[in-house]
């Protein structure tokens, strides 16, 4: 069996427009999933308000998934590293 040429590297261009790359707070999300698809709904909840909206969602596959929960807490452990420890309050426990 002949070796297969491996493709060369390519340098990933990543574009944003100005909308997005000011981004959006959310302080509250919501996660769903099928066995092919994770729904991922990013809200922002105002204090004493009844209504929460949703500002962003993202769909993507369970692979996806799980490379980004690999990535965050990467990124979490470093950030805790540098700055110290998060605390969460015993009601934060229950907002995902």
């Amino acid at each position: 069996m002949a070796d297969t040429p491996k493709p060369p590297d390519m340098q990933l261009q990543v574009q944003m427009d100005d909308e997005v790359a000011n981004g959006q707070y959310c302080n509250m999300a919501l996660v769903n999933h099928t066995e092919t698809e994770f729904v991922l709904d990013f809200l922002f909840v105002q204090p004493q308000q009844p209504l929460a909206r949703v500002r962003s969602r993202v769909i993507t596959s369970p692979r996806h998934l799980k490379r980004l929960l690999g990535v965050l807490q990467e990124n979490l452990r470093r950030h805790e590293e540098r700055f110290g420890p998060i605390v969460l309050n015993e009601d934060e426990g229950s907002r995902h």
